[in-house]
């Protein structure tokens, strides 16, 4: 369980070429209508990457935060619940602790983790700190999404409670760390796009960098009976 913060913004313009963001978020206070396509009053600049069904909600763990400020001291006072462009933050859950498919239960609300985020280089414009986004990503503090079963009313203040976990359930560490590794074993991508609750996105592209590393990795020639005796 967890007692959590909500969060939702509009667009802001952020360089001078005309670039939007929604990573700018304020807390929300009283009860806040949430459908399947995310709070009320929330907005994403690139539909592309961000919002839609699964990926209605981005929930970011308070101990994320204090992990990223002991790495960058000089952004410490930043990092702070709500800044990264999370819909949700709280304490108790993160990455090694959520699976993909979990079911929880926030107000009238019922939710769906769907797949972790995808730090993207507005995270480094957020905070002017050039190295933030490739240290997210590379030490998997990425934070999640969640897909919404039933709408209903949620607050800030009111719990987060796990109601269910799918047989298989992969931890969203465990997803991360095998996708980054350089050359994962094939066989594991294969049962990672498998995963019950998964996105149908996440499923592709594991399904297919199985596939390419079946057709363009080498492996060793097994050795024969040949090769032993020397003949």
């Amino acid at each position: 369980m967890s007692t959590v913060q909500l969060f939702a913004g509009g667009l802001t313009r952020i360089d001078q070429h005309g670039q939007w963001t929604g990573i700018y978020k304020r807390l929300l206070a009283g009860p806040q209508r949430l459908s399947v396509t995310g709070l009320a009053g929330d907005v994403q600049a690139d539909r592309r990457v961000h919002g839609g069904p699964e990926k209605a909600l981005h929930h970011y763990a308070v101990e994320n935060y204090q992990r990223l400020a002991g790495r960058f001291p000089g952004i410490a006072a930043l990092l702070v619940p709500g800044s990264i462009g999370e819909n949700i933050s709280g304490s108790g859950l993160d990455e090694g602790a959520v699976c993909i498919g979990d079911v929880f239960r926030l107000g009238k609300a019922t939710l769906q983790v769907s797949q972790p985020r995808s730090p993207c280089w507005k995270i480094d414009h957020r905070y002017g700190c050039a190295d933030l986004a490739r240290t997210i990503s590379e030490s998997g503090l990425t934070g999640w999404y969640y897909r919404v079963l039933e709408a209903g009313m949620v607050s800030s203040g009111e719990t987060l409670v796990l109601l269910d976990r799918l047989p298989g359930a992969v931890s969203l560490s465990e997803l991360w760390q095998v996708w980054r590794t350089h050359r994962p074993d094939p066989v594991r991508l294969e049962q990672l796009a498998a995963t019950p609750g998964l996105t149908a996105d996440w499923q592709q592209k594991l399904a297919e960098r199985s596939r390419w590393l079946r057709a363009n990795v080498s492996r060793p020639t097994p050795r024969t009976s040949a090769d032993d005796t020397g003949g």
